[in-house]
């Protein structure tokens, strides 16, 4: 097909906006105003950490690969005080993976992990991002925990990207890394809300899968109208 067959042809399916990101054979290639967004991948959560995600360490070689394709990269970190509201070890006679009631809702208690200033907290030494511009930090407010790197869990403090990529005049983000129920989604999910046009890498990032939570993740970030795709579909 023509391009300016194809073009006239998306215009009546309504897809211009998403024209742009296209590239050859289905390809999708980052512009310079597309973002890449690393969440989590920090020892906590790979082989040996506190709260190992299985095949958490294989999402490191994919990032690393991507990394070139893009201008603008965001990383993120858990960052946890210690005796932190979502630590399991905070709440007498509960065990991690249960749930209690916060201020702002229901909370998974997790063993704890991430904690400030510790090794477990730190990016995992063989990511290779060198042109990642911004760490953004969450969960460092001991009373509440931030899955996305948009919002602390409440939905109503801002972590303050949104403005960041805004002010970059970044359109897209793509999101990777740890884990894909819960901050991965919770980042994409917001990063929605925020106005962006959001893609997941799917096979840069592993999940928990807590009790169904990975098919449920993709579910809800489908219905947001997240995108789903692998690092070979990027140009």
């Amino acid at each position: 097909m023509q391009r300016r067959t194809f073009l006239h042809a998306g215009a009546a399916l309504g897809l211009v906006a998403f024209a742009p990101q296209l590239f050859a054979a289905g390809k999708v290639k980052p512009a310079a105003n597309s973002a890449l967004i690393v969440v989590d991948v920090q020892n906590c959560f790979l082989d040996g950490g506190t709260l190992a995600v299985k095949g958490g360490n294989e999402v490191i070689p994919v990032i690393n690969k991507l990394a070139p394709a893009f201008d603008n990269i965001v990383v993120t970190q858990d960052w946890h005080t210690a005796g932190h509201a979502s630590f399991a070890s905070t709440h007498s006679g509960k065990k991690p993976f249960e749930t209690t009631k916060l201020k702002y809702g229901t909370q998974v208690l997790w063993p704890d992990h991430c904690v400030q200033g510790t090794d477990d907290a730190g990016l995992g030494k063989d990511l290779a991002l060198p042109t990642a511009q911004l760490i953004i930090r969450k969960g460092f407010h001991k009373d509440m925990d931030s899955y996305s790197a948009f919002e602390e869990a409440d939905h109503k403090t801002a972590t303050g990207l949104a403005g960041y990529l805004k002010g970059r005049g970044i359109k897209t983000v793509f999101v990777t890394g740890l884990a894909t129920d819960f901050c991965v989604a919770w980042t994409a999910m917001d990063a929605r809300k925020a106005g962006f046009e959001v893609y997941v890498i799917e096979d840069a990032t592993r999940g928990i899968d807590l009790n169904g939570s990975l098919a449920k993740a993709w579910k809800d970030m489908t219905a947001k109208g997240v995108k789903r795709i692998q690092s070979t579909d990027i140009a």
